[in-house]
């Protein structure tokens, strides 16, 4: 029951929050203010319900700055890198596709801040789905509800997105899994950050759309002449049947990576004990 009403208190604060962030932020513009008010009060959500009922600070849910949290940073990031590449190169080396000029060329500032804008996004959105309520539901669950339950929601809560397909919203919860998985192997929030940036990023990079949103950030985009199947359409390449086949990859190499791996002081608390025993 606890657990049940700190989750509950969880997701009500972060919905109220949404809008008072985002009346504040939104001078920045829809964008800016939709981006910063979602990692502002999911950092502030996660801050609030750890004072409230650990007595902790952020670094309890896996945002402490260390050696390994670089190195998993680095991992994951890699891995969403090189996921995104392979989704994209073997269509653009064998003619399923290829890059073109858009009509409009974006001004000198637009890669900088898309980038800043999808670090941000990431940072928020692995705070809010696997910070404090995903990791008490963790002890109490077990992983597999606990990883599967929030996979889906992360899904559902992308089915408003433009463009948003049966199919890419499935592909779209098998990252919401895998975010969840990396957490389990490493106990901290940098590499399911490193994943999430590191894809978010790069597909804008080749002119296709990241969940349904089109950003042109270097003049130039990526036309198919392969079906829906292959590029996802205009949801992007979250929704084709690669991205199915790279996920599998990416679950792998998330398995086989040379991780740092930490305490979860809310998930692993017989751990902690320990390590405070003389």
């Amino acid at each position: 029951m606890r657990i049940a009403v700190s989750v509950c208190v969880y997701a009500v604060t972060f919905w109220a929050g949404q809008s008072v962030f985002y009346w504040v932020l939104s001078w920045f513009g829809a964008l800016a203010g939709t981006v910063l008010s979602t990692v502002a009060v999911a950092l502030f959500t996660n801050w609030l319900m750890l004072r409230v009922y650990e007595n902790r600070g952020l670094t309890a849910i896996g945002l402490a700055a260390n050696r390994a949290a670089a190195g998993n940073a680095a991992v994951g990031l890699a891995g969403g890198i090189g996921a995104a590449c392979l989704v994209l190169g073997p269509p653009l080396l064998t003619g399923a596709a290829h890059l073109a000029p858009t009509a409009d060329h974006p001004a000198a500032w637009t890669m900088p801040f898309t980038i800043a804008m999808l670090a941000a996004g990431s940072v928020g959105e692995e705070t809010l789905f696997h910070g404090y309520a995903f990791q008490i539901l963790l002890r109490a669950l077990g992983p597999y509800a606990t990883v599967l339950a929030v996979g889906a929601v992360f899904a559902l809560l992308h089915g408003s997105n433009p463009h948003a397909t049966w199919f890419g919203l499935a592909n779209t919860a098998g990252f919401g899994i895998l975010f969840g998985y990396a957490f389990l192997r490493s106990r901290d929030l940098w590499l399911p950050i490193g994943l999430h940036f590191g894809w978010n990023c790069t597909l804008p990079l080749f002119g296709v759309s990241l969940s349904g949103l089109k950003m042109n950030v270097t003049g130039h985009e990526m036309v198919w002449t392969a079906g829906a199947l292959w590029s996802g359409g205009e949801y992007g390449p979250e929704a084709s049947v690669l991205t199915s086949g790279v996920l599998l990859l990416l679950f792998v190499y998330i398995a086989k990576a040379p991780l740092g791996r930490q305490t979860a002081l809310l998930v692993d608390p017989p751990a902690e004990k320990a390590l405070c025993e003389p």
